[in-house]
């Protein structure tokens, strides 16, 4: 590989070159200046003074190695199709589907639900409490069934009733409810760490088919809308309430496995620690892939540590001058990024993930305070761990088995 061959490589590794047309845009190597590259294979031409004189230029080797690194064969599994154009053969991945699996799940999924939903409760053991006067409490593995099911029905409380009366009929759940009972279990601060632990155990049944894992966060918005007067431009500004999310998925089956939940503004970078470290407790970790968000030493060294392979991409002004882990995996980045981009693009189901939750239970929020919005949120997970687990008992033949290890006790008051 001569000079320009690096330098390009070098191009394709930090810049964002896009295609337009016949011709890709490519910028210059100190980002202040594009090119257009036109990568014909007999006779390649770029607007570059370099390529004028008479040279193949960086900038074409590098839309060359962004055009190798984008349409690749597969290597997992994947097939691939050939579409002709003018100057080239792109070839583009497909995945297979399992339909009779997937219709089968579907038709069953809302009796299949609700049986998980039970098993998963009953490993809930409340705490007790003085006794005291008023109405008489909802059993807490009820209350909290009744909080997941209405998040998975995404219809309001009050029509959601009939379905409480049919998990009643069918023995879920001791009593039926109130709605504004249910509101309540949202509403309580001890429901918050009960729903974190139940989004982890309903992962730990798909532990035998995950090994690689994604992260990364998104933002649900709520219905309230907070203001205040902005001095510096005199004037009343208003936006929507929102929390922010941040989750390690299992890129086979979209499960969650670990689960962050702060309000606005939240740094991503700092999340993998915890969520990492969540998730090592009850899966085999081998790799894990994020975006540049997570780029930093510590992520790198705190993935190797545990014997897995880290997949994070470096920054455009990144170098290695760190030395150590660092310099090793940002010249491995440079040098191989097609080995590097072969398994990379299994991060993209972690924003499949955040997808299929929004786009099944919606990206909105019911409620309105703090704490029941992250309750809502933590539910939506729990819902979208059981559906994954019902496709996995119809795709790969998994028994689901909740509480191998210990239940989840938690003190929660919510009145009937």
């Amino acid at each position: 590989m001569d000079a320009r061959q690096q330098r390009g490589l070098e191009i394709a590794a930090i810049f964002k070159i896009t295609q337009k047309g016949k011709v890709w845009i490519c910028p210059s190597q100190s980002g202040k200046r594009k090119y257009t590259v036109c990568p014909d294979k007999e006779n390649p031409h770029c607007s570059c003074p370099d390529h004028e004189a008479g040279f193949k230029c960086k900038h074409i080797f590098a839309v060359e190695f962004v055009i190798q690194r984008e349409f690749a064969f597969a290597s997992d599994g994947a097939t691939v199709t050939e579409t002709v154009t003018i100057s080239q053969t792109v070839k583009r991945k497909t995945y297979s589907q399992d339909w009779r699996a997937y219709n089968t799940a579907q038709v069953n999924e809302k009796d299949t639900f609700q049986v998980l939903l039970r098993e998963l409760c009953n490993g809930i053991q409340a705490v007790p409490t003085a006794s005291k006067r008023g109405r008489p409490r909802i059993e807490l593995s009820d209350a909290i069934f009744s909080a997941v099911f209405k998040v998975y029905s995404t219809v309001s409380g009050r029509r959601f009733m009939s379905d409480m009366r049919d998990s009643h009929s069918k023995g879920h759940i001791g009593r039926v409810p109130c709605y504004n009972s249910i509101f309540n279990v949202f509403e309580s601060e001890g429901t918050f760490d009960v729903l974190k632990a139940l989004v982890v155990q309903t992962a730990q049944p798909l532990k035998a088919l995950e090994a690689s894992f994604a992260c990364d966060s998104s933002g649900f918005s709520g219905c309230r809308f907070d203001r205040w007067y902005d001095k510096k431009y005199g004037d009343v500004q208003i936006t929507r309430a929102w929390v922010k999310a941040h989750v390690m998925v299992g890129v086979k089956t979209n499960v969650i496995t670990a689960v962050e939940i702060f309000e606005q503004n939240t740094n991503d970078c700092p999340q993998l620690k915890p969520l990492l470290n969540t998730t090592r407790k009850g899966f085999e970790v081998k790799e894990v892939s994020a975006d540049l968000a997570y780029s930093s030493r510590d992520n790198l060294e705190l993935i190797t540590d545990g014997g897995a392979s880290p997949l994070i991409p470096f920054k455009r002004h990144a170098t290695p001058r760190l030395g150590g882990l660092w310099a090793k995996m940002f010249h491995y980045f440079q040098l191989h990024r097609d080995e590097f981009d072969a398994r990379y693009h299994l991060r993209s189901n972690v924003e499949s993930t955040f997808s299929m939750v929004k786009a099944k239970f919606r990206d909105g929020l019911r409620s309105k305070t703090n704490i029941a919005m992250k309750n809502e949120v933590l539910a939506k997970f729990v819902a979208h761990n059981i559906c994954c687990l019902i496709q996995s008992m119809h795709e790969f033949g998994v028994d689901p088995v909740f509480w191998a290890e210990k239940p989840v006790a938690q003190k929660v008051a919510i009145t009937g």
